[in-house]
């Protein structure tokens, strides 16, 4: 019997966990997470209009780890030995035949003053925080924005802020409040949302112009205050701030042999094997892939990832060559509440249809498919 263990409990450990039950019955796999939990961090969008409540996206996994027969280790990852084989935990060491590492990354939180500034992809928690503090004010200036990793472009998410700027939009226009707030979205980029593709550039600034939404772009930021953002190209004043810095690797990546990436994310080859060591793979926010600039760091690809991971594991313990790659695709809505705007990205195609009713409800209707799986 192999043993595989899987670090994290989000969109790739759990995809792992799927492909390898069903291609093999008889494996021992092992979860390690701080909690038997998923959260579903694409519906935090709709926490400050109330359009869901945090417990809404907490799924309690108790119930499909029994299903599939997994044992689940309340502990955090701090270290690997014996070249992976033992991964070292807050709780005592764990022995494996095969690990996915599908932890998840971290925001580099360096810049002056980031305290000052949400950053709402962190958690449920903080999309509660962005509830309460819109609730308390009666007026004023949110800035919200986004930035890269300067030494991997692509270890950035940008995405969600899109849809927390249209999304903030739309709920303050329902309350009848607009008129008493100044929305201005900034960024270093130039062009924002270039990951999305050339056609979804254009039609972001002009959803931003046509919801008079000021923009602040093209300039290196600086820091935040109490009271503001300062970037190289000038300042503004801000009464809240939500901010998306770019990512990195988790920090207990920095005490094993591991090999890096210029950005800090784990080296990884076509088949999501982890360069230079034997059956260790890695799958989403985690790794550092090869393919185009703007693959995407987006639930979509890590489910990919970690398929084409376990069924290259399998492969190997079957004595067989792990040739399995995944698929590079961008897939979202850029959700705002009452409509949405579709973006899909592959190597050939670039498709982004406008703001329609329908869009919002196919979000929804994913979101409840999806997180059925898991309930």
């Amino acid at each position: 019997m192999h043993r595989v263990t899987i670090v994290g409990s989000g969109f790739a450990a759990l995809t792992a966990v799927k492909t390898l039950r069903s291609k093999d019955r008889s494996i021992e796999i092992t979860v390690v997470s701080p909690k038997a939990e998923f959260h579903y961090l694409p519906g935090s969008i709709w926490i400050p209009s109330g359009i869901r409540q945090p417990q809404d996206l907490i799924i309690p996994l108790t119930p499909f780890f029994q299903r599939m027969e997994v044992k689940h280790r309340s502990a955090r990852a701090v270290g690997l030995s014996d070249d992976g084989r033992v991964l070292l935990s807050s709780v005592g060491e764990i022995e494996n035949d095969g690990l996915i590492i599908a932890s998840g990354g971290r925001f580099i939180k360096k810049l002056p003053g980031i305290e000052h500034a949400i950053t709402p992809c962190e958690g449920i928690e903080a999309t509660v925080r962005i509830r309460d503090r819109l609730g308390q004010l009666e007026g004023g200036t949110i800035a919200i924005g986004f930035a890269g990793n300067p030494k991997e472009p692509s270890a950035m998410r940008g995405g969600p802020m899109f849809e927390f700027l249209f999304g903030i939009d739309r709920q303050l226009r329902l309350e009848g409040r607009r008129d008493k707030f100044k929305l201005v979205f900034f960024t270093p980029a130039e062009k924002p949302g270039q990951r999305l593709g050339p056609k979804a550039v254009s039609g972001l600034v002009q959803e931003m112009a046509k919801r008079d939404i000021e923009t602040h772009l093209g300039h290196k930021m600086v820091e935040f205050t109490e009271s503001g953002v300062v970037t190289a190209g000038g300042s503004f004043d801000a009464d809240l701030i939500l901010f998306m810095p770019g990512m990195t690797g988790n920090q207990w990546f920095d005490d094993t042999r591991l090999p890096r990436s210029p950005g800090g994310l784990i080296k990884a080859d076509a088949n999501c094997r982890v360069e230079g060591m034997e059956r260790v793979y890695v799958a989403g926010d985690s790794g550092s892939f090869p393919g185009p600039d703007w693959m995407p760091k987006q639930a979509h690809m890590a489910d990919l990832q970690a398929a084409a991971a376990a069924k290259n594991l399998v492969a190997e313990f079957s004595g067989e060559t792990p040739d399995e790659t995944f698929k590079v695709e961008l897939v979202c809505i850029v959700d705002s509440q009452t409509s949405g705007m579709l973006v899909a990205r592959t190597e050939n195609r670039n498709i982004v249809m406008p703001n329609m009713v329908i869009f919002h409800w196919m979000k929804r209707l994913f979101e409840w498919w999806y997180l059925r799986q898991y309930r």
